[in-house]
């Protein structure tokens, strides 16, 4: 990441910029970095001038203690301020409910697009799974057993257990564990795990709402359960798309919606 700027509480945030036009900042979701979402800012790079950023606590960004999910509302706040002063969000994953938080607390955003967040109340087991993933969760962090918290977060995610153990073996596991604190903050970032109804009704503004046709049926339901709490939402499926979408798929839907 080429640029820095500083978070209301003194926070350093690591960025990129791409492309002149319009303001949009991607928000990448749990065990990621900005640099996940870069082939993403590269078709909407063609129209606007797109940020992806290191969130707090991984990759180039710093970590202030104690942890608050109005923290990370505030890193967004920074970045829209050091970039011109109003722009659109798009979250992928737990990073679209960081951008629908950041709509609801009055940031100056024009438009929220948001890529399947997770929440669970279609997944089977839904808030009663979440919260025992919570609880496991901060015990497994609070002992320092990273590799753990990561497990936890692949089962969580439906990754099948053979896979997760080959993933344990192979050279990719040592970065995992190095930004596996990061996973209690996406875990703060979805609350409960249940749609937040009550706070999607106060976003003001249009939100994109899109999930993979090929997505289990759960995040897709899930999905559309967001577009129905926010006044002006609308949901959008992306056939034979996946939670690991194309950035040529999503690309050029959220340049059409960005453009408005």
């Amino acid at each position: 990441m080429d640029k820095n700027t500083i978070s209301a509480d003194g926070t350093s945030l690591a960025y990129d910029t791409g492309g002149e036009g319009p303001l949009v900042v991607l928000v990448s979701g749990a065990m990621s970095t900005g640099g996940t979402l870069a082939p993403l800012a590269v078709p909407l790079a063609e129209r606007f001038r797109v940020v992806v950023y290191d969130r707090r606590g991984r990759g180039g960004s710093g970590d202030t203690a104690p942890y608050a999910v109005e923290r990370e509302v505030e890193d967004l706040a920074a970045l829209i301020g050091a970039e011109g002063g109003e722009g659109a969000l798009c979250g992928v994953s737990s990073g679209g409910a960081l951008a629908l938080a950041a709509a609801a607390a009055g940031l100056p955003v024009r438009r929220v697009a948001v890529y399947e967040a997770p929440y669970a109340d279609f997944l089977q087991g839904g808030g009663e799974r979440y919260a025992a993933y919570s609880r496991e969760l901060s015990e497994a962090l609070g002992a320092g057993r990273r590799g753990d918290a990561v497990e936890l977060f692949l089962r969580l995610t439906g990754m099948a257990e053979r896979t997760i153990q080959g993933a344990r073996q192979s050279p990719m596991w040592a970065g995992m564990e190095a930004v596996a604190p990061s996973l209690a903050h996406d875990d703060a970032v979805m609350g409960d795990g249940l749609v937040p109804r009550a706070r999607l009704a106060s976003v003001p503004v249009p939100v994109l709402v899109l999930a993979g046709g090929a997505s289990p049926a759960w995040m897709r339901e899930g999905a559309r359960a967001v577009a129905a709490a926010v006044p002006e939402g609308t949901y959008r499926g992306l056939e034979g798309q996946t939670h690991m979408v194309e950035p040529d798929v999503l690309g050029p839907v959220l340049a059409e919606f960005f453009a408005h």
